[in-house]
């Protein structure tokens, strides 16, 4: 039977939410330029849930007028549904640049021309605090114990995401096996997780966090972002495998994957994307969203949710980019 705990985000960081969306709306203000109307669908990375739904959507709604609709899954994910014309979303925000490489160029459907790079985050385990093999996270977290030993534990229960459909799928993979090299630790990749898509550990982007909140994992690969966000107690993992380093850049690229669909990506340090695909139906709204999220203000909250800054840059065709929006670039 699924074993439960207390909520792990503490009542202080729901209310330190609330205040930051409040200082949003104050320092942004209303959109002075058109009349604000319709619609704007956002779909994101799943890792991204909380900081839009309970952040950034209602503030960009309740300072711009538009109404905010967001659906979260992963990135992979998203850019099948826009290839099998399930999704027609006004602006996507992606968890890896190389996705986005998929949905460009003719032989893609073209749906993507051009993409703004704006946050990185890294790898962290995320553990259930009850969990019997608790007091091994706590151990390295106090700098007792090695991470990977915590990792090693007897019985250790771990979630991930699918590989196939989330960045944060192969990236987990990516984090174990740099572990395995940099520790010489033979076998630890396989030990941890077995295949690759091994059915006992793969979970939905957006359900992850759900089966450690109910104890059916101890302790599950997520972005910094996400255990900020939700107050999930973490580990921390050296910069040469938590993929959230430019210094190790080289080493990161001695990874690769090639997912179901044949997609190959290659390890890189972790990147948020953000765009207006083909199939955007309110053009002003998804340019007032992007505006939004790459205001200085609301990059800064995102920042105190784990969300980091980085210097935005342009991916595809840079003429593509709409007027509105080249400011943001080198910001």
């Amino acid at each position: 039977m699924a074993r439960r705990f207390r909520a792990l985000a503490p009542a202080t960081t729901r209310r330190s939410a609330g205040l930051a969306l409040i200082s949003i709306v104050l320092a942004i203000g209303a959109f002075p330029a058109r009349a604000a109307s319709g619609t704007v669908n956002v779909f994101y990375a799943g890792s991204l849930v909380n900081l839009n739904e309970n952040l950034i959507g209602p503030a960009f709604a309740a300072a711009s007028g538009y109404v905010y609709q967001g659906k979260g899954g992963g990135s992979a994910a998203i850019a099948n549904q826009i290839k099998g014309k399930i999704a027609t979303p006004d602006v996507i925000e992606l968890a890896d640049p190389a996705v986005n490489t998929s949905l460009m160029g003719s032989a893609n459907g073209g749906y993507v021309s051009w993409y703004f790079t704006f946050a990185t985050s890294r790898l962290v385990i995320g553990f259930d605090p009850r969990s019997r093999v608790a007091a091994n996270f706590v151990a390295v977290q106090k700098h007792h114990l090695p991470f990977y030993k915590a990792l090693e534990a007897r019985g250790l229960r771990i979630g991930r995401t699918d590989p196939n459909l989330d960045p944060k799928g192969y990236r987990a993979i990516w984090m174990a096996d740099l572990t395995q090299k940099v520790y010489h630790l033979k076998g630890f990749e396989h030990r941890l997780f077995g295949d690759a898509e091994n059915p006992s550990q793969v979970f939905p982007e957006e359900v992850l966090v759900a089966r450690m909140l109910t104890g059916q994992v101890d302790a599950g690969v997520f972005y910094l972002s996400e255990v900020k966000d939700l107050g999930i107690p973490y580990i921390s993992l050296p910069a040469q495998v938590d993929l959230g380093s430019t210094r190790y850049a080289k080493l990161y690229a001695t990874q690769h994957y090639t997912t179901s669909a044949g997609l190959t990506v290659t390890g890189a340090p972790i990147e948020y994307t953000i765009t207006i695909p083909s199939t955007v139906k309110n053009q002003a709204g998804a340019e007032a969203f992007v505006r939004f999220v790459l205001s200085k203000r609301v990059r800064a909250i995102a920042a105190a949710h784990g969300l980091l800054p980085a210097r935005v840059t342009v991916g595809g065709e840079r003429a593509a980019v709409p007027v509105t929006l080249m400011q943001y670039i080198g910001k």
